[in-house]
């Protein structure tokens, strides 16, 4: 989300919490920014209460968006979203679902362990084979939740 990022980002870090990233989804006839944070003991109602004042006294002054949206706060869950190439790097060995921007192969859905982060390919075993996509290529990805 690139600028939305850089305006985010040092107000949760400046709180003591780990950005994890934003999206920005349409709900009814609004709009919706949903943040994700964490931190080292997980994040309360109460943390995401202090963040989102945080964020919204940054985000009415640099006004990145025309007209009316809310801002929710959440914490990752434990299908944890993956946004940078840095969070893919941090949960190789796991098993991850990605949806890609346009279908390869017919598919755009895919989900296995995630083997390595090499420039800006993301390489998956899926299905009984290595896979490879470009990180621009991923619409979103997330952690598949192990028990």
């Amino acid at each position: 989300m690139g600028n939305i990022d850089e305006l985010i980002a040092p107000a949760v870090e400046a709180v003591g919490f780990e950005y994890v990233g934003a999206e920005q989804l349409q709900q009814g006839s609004g709009k919706v920014l949903r943040i994700y944070v964490d931190g080292p003991k997980g994040v309360t109602a109460d943390d995401c209460a202090s963040i989102s004042h945080q964020v919204s006294a940054v985000l009415d002054v640099e006004e990145p968006f025309k007209g009316k949206y809310r801002l929710e706060v959440s914490s990752p869950g434990l299908d944890r979203p993956i946004f940078t190439l840095e969070q893919y790097k941090r949960f190789i060995g796991r098993s991850i679902k990605l949806k890609l921007k346009v279908p390869l192969e017919q598919r755009r859905n895919f989900s296995g362990a995630l083997l390595a982060v090499d420039g800006q390919n993301v390489c998956l075993s899926a299905e009984g084979q290595e896979l490879t996509f470009d990180f621009e290529d991923i619409e979103k990805a997330s952690l598949i939740f192990e028990y």
